[in-house]
């Protein structure tokens, strides 16, 4: 067993975390990673409304008797979303654990401090999480330039971002973007984080709410299978490396601009593929680690095979080599 700070500030028994995704996000997946043994995140914006999301926790509350959060991504929208709804919503629902994404979460950390929450903020920058850290939260998910969604504009990819995080952030810490296997969550760890972050890994599971079609893509797929759009407009977000999102890159450097592009890549159509199974329909997030994805397990198979594997490169691979190492002896 690997206890780290994250298992010992939340509960769980394993080091790994499945993010909050968009439409994925749902009771199902949360509550099969929860029973695994691991941190799932429901997902607010998922839930129409703050109403829906009481009985979002409700249900996932039926599946598991284990620790679970909820995601909370904060942005500014075209449509006004009730935040502070969702925030009360959340706090009266008994949740203890919230993830919040996108603008600085400063404003709503009091009410949530004030209910016994603990808070994880998703940064993209070491900058942001020490602002993060100032601010009040109680762990940083650290996303480097290999993660689906929201990479932030630095192009820092985890190898350099992490460490150099972990060099002056003093809270718990979570390595999120390109980790999907047990090598990555000894990586995370070696690297200075307390455990590991998994979306793309955990889409494609038994138990992800998403269509068939989309998870056997994922598992075809390889790591140069994404397209990053938007970035002319300084909102970079990862997808899978579909038509739509191609074309989306086109009209990027046609010098289209949001009027023209955001129709094709709303993320109502993204919906629509984890619905259908259309996956040419719009675009949807998927990160660089799908090159490291074969297969579609249950959550608990997954999760006991990565914790097993790890534990077995620790003990066998890295202290063997420790062990062989000393005067007059080189390491292998």
């Amino acid at each position: 067993m690997i206890r780290t700070r994250l298992t010992e500030m939340f509960g769980v028994q394993h080091p790994i975390v499945q993010g909050g995704m968009q439409w994925v996000g749902r009771a199902e997946l949360t509550a099969a990673v929860a029973n695994a043994g691991a941190l799932g995140f429901l997902t607010a914006l998922t839930q129409p409304t703050p109403e829906a999301l009481v009985k979002e926790v409700a249900r996932c509350r039926e599946m598991t008797d284990k620790p679970f959060g909820v995601n909370l991504t904060i942005l500014p929208t075209l449509v006004p979303r009730p935040y502070d709804g969702y925030i009360d919503a959340i706090i009266g629902s008994g949740i203890k654990i919230v993830e919040t994404a996108g603008n600085n979460p400063k404003p709503y950390l009091p009410k949530l401090k004030a209910a016994g929450v603990k808070i994880i903020h998703k940064c993209t920058s070491v900058r942001h999480g020490l602002s993060a850290e100032k601010a009040g939260v109680d762990c940083i998910s650290m996303d480097g330039f290999e993660c689906a969604g929201h990479p932030g504009e630095d192009d820092i990819p985890n190898l350099v971002l992490l460490p150099a995080a972990a060099s002056v952030i003093k809270i718990p810490m979570i390595a999120s973007g390109g980790f999907a296997d047990a090598r990555g969550l000894v990586a995370a760890l070696a690297l200075g984080c307390d455990g590991m972050n998994m979306g793309t890994r955990f889409m494609a599971t038994k138990e992800a709410p998403i269509h068939q079609n989309v998870k056997e893509a994922i598992v075809a797929a390889d790591e140069r299978s994404t397209a990053l759009i938007l970035r002319s407009l300084r909102n970079t977000s990862r997808v899978f490396g579909n038509s739509v999102a191609k074309r989306a890159v086109e009209m990027e450097r046609e010098g289209k601009g949001i009027a023209e592009i955001g129709p094709i890549v709303a993320g109502a159509r993204g919906r629509v593929v984890y619905e259908t199974g259309e996956l040419e329909h719009g675009i949807w997030s998927a990160g660089t680690s799908m090159g490291l994805i074969g297969d579609i397990p249950a959550c608990r198979e997954l999760i006991d095979r990565i914790v097993a594997e790890a534990e077995a490169i620790i003990k066998e691979r890295l202290a063997g080599m420790a062990a062989r190492s000393g005067p007059g002896v080189a390491a292998p």
